[in-house]
């Protein structure tokens, strides 16, 4: 099911894939290069409803008009801010989540939303090259569980650069030989479904143990 949201940023859109019996909602939102075709969303999409998590992908107010280049963060987190109250309106714990610059916006607003947990797919740590530019202050700044799940071969954020979660601030998945995309090459020992189960699995395994 298709549900269009107004927002103060434009028009939003979310693609419901609902459980039978779900206990969550994850909320999903794409990076700024792509949309909801992801393959990590697809895959979520298709294996979380099974294990009792209903799932919304969101499209941010600027994928659904059309440009090919996403707002600046502010933006972005208005968009988000104005689909809540949909994602919310089941009655269930939304887990706030989202690949790349979704991600980022998630973990932004996580604790002023009241998001019950966050999922950052492909977090962008740094600029590619940008070591120094971290963006760890965001991650660590939800304030509720949080799972990362990062390509070996992101470079983004490989998953060795990212910081000691202290008190068990995040958990951490590595997808071995990903990229921020999580495709894996040819050469890999690996194969792309192999390399999507290690994310399904990884996110099933979390939301089972989210009180």
């Amino acid at each position: 099911m298709t549900e269009v949201v107004e927002t103060e940023a434009g028009p939003a859109r979310i693609t419901w894939h609902r459980a039978r019996q779900p206990r969550f909602v994850l909320a999903v939102s794409h990076g700024a290069g792509g949309g909801i075709e992801a393959r990590d969303l697809k895959a979520l999409a298709a294996v979380l409803p099974a294990h009792g998590v209903s799932v919304a992908l969101v499209e941010q107010p600027w994928r659904v008009a059309g440009r090919k280049l996403a707002p600046a963060p502010k933006t972005l987190d208005t968009g988000w801010r104005g689909v809540w109250p949909a994602l919310a309106a089941p009655g269930l714990p939304v887990i706030a989540g989202g690949r790349s610059a979704g991600a980022r916006v998630a973990c932004r607003t996580a604790a002023e939303l009241g998001a019950h947990a966050v999922l950052a797919l492909s977090f962008p740590l740094h600029p590619p090259g940008r070591p120094e530019k971290s963006r760890a202050d965001e991650l660590l700044g939800t304030g509720v569980p949080t799972l990362v799940v990062q390509g070996g071969n992101d470079p983004f954020g490989r998953p060795a650069e990212f910081p000691e979660a202290p008190a068990g601030t995040y958990d951490l998945v590595e997808v071995e030989h990903a990229d921020h995309g999580f495709a894996v090459p040819k050469r890999a020992p690996i194969g792309q479904e192999h390399a999507l189960g290690v994310i399904t699995d990884g996110v099933v395994k979390w939301t089972g143990s989210l009180g």
